[in-house]
């Protein structure tokens, strides 16, 4: 991983590499700003709480695992520590949810819910649905919302193989935003791309995370890229933003985050 960042580093630009109009609006209104909101010191304190959490639970993984806890047995700090995304990401998220106001949120891997709060904070007349096979994480999820004041996250329970195609048909809306972080291997990695793509509209984002985590991510990330669907890819190295807009000339950028 490390030679893939030095690879990024090497490769990517900032706001004078960018010539597509809405490429440089997103990178400088949303990717590029560090701001501050009212919501962010909130999320921030239950992250806190998190982190200094000695509960142990029984983590199902039906994931890739974890590269730092091979045991199912995990203290909730450390799944704080390892499996959420860093401050700056869930800020950025929330950015991007503000800035593109998506009426549906679909999450792939809800973990302790910290990420998911972001994403339904930025927006309250939106929708946001999240997915976890661990009912444990779950739980703690839900306490993280009643925390929060946000009782219109639906949160559905079970092995995504499964629960995915079930939201999908209930679904009477496209899928304007979706968060992949659910199973960081190839085969399922495309396999949840592919059922989600016929969701999507001109105007909606698919977000990856973990692009470099493996070589099977990278993998899936030139896959997606490639796809004669999509049209416009963003490479922020620890994340990848991915654009469906039939207006837009076929073109991934590698910029700086």
């Amino acid at each position: 991983m490390v030679i893939s960042y030095i690879k990024y580093l090497l490769r990517s630009g900032n706001e004078h590499s960018i010539h597509s109009p809405f490429v440089y609006d997103l990178y400088t209104k949303v990717i590029r700003p560090r701001d501050q909101h009212p919501d962010y010191a909130q999320l921030r304190t239950l992250r806190k709480q998190m982190l200094a959490s000695t509960e142990e639970i029984e983590v199902l993984d039906l994931g890739a695992g974890s590269r730092v806890n091979r045991s199912n047995k995990r203290k909730v700090r450390q799944i704080a520590k390892n499996a959420e995304k860093p401050e700056r990401f869930g800020r950025l998220f929330h950015r991007l949810v503000r800035h593109l106001q998506p009426a549906t949120v679909l999450e792939l891997g809800t973990s302790l819910g910290l990420t998911t709060l972001y994403f339904a904070k930025a927006n309250p007349e939106g929708k946001v649905i999240t997915l976890e096979g661990c009912p444990e994480t779950v739980r703690l999820a839900r306490t993280n919302f009643d925390k929060a004041g946000e009782s219109k996250i639906k949160v559905v329970t079970g092995n995504i193989d499964e629960t995915l195609g079930q939201t999908l048909k209930a679904l009477d809306q496209p899928l304007d935003m979706v968060y992949f972080d659910a199973n960081h291997r190839y085969e399922p990695t495309v396999r949840y791309f592919e059922t989600c793509l016929p969701h999507a509209s001109n105007e909606s984002l698919y977000i990856f995370d973990d692009i470099y985590w493996s070589d099977e991510m990278t993998r899936a990330w030139e896959y997606i890229k490639a796809h004669p669907q999509v049209t416009v890819t963003v490479d922020l190295f620890w994340i990848g933003l991915v654009f469906f807009r039939k207006e837009q000339v076929k073109e991934n950028f590698v910029l700086r985050f």
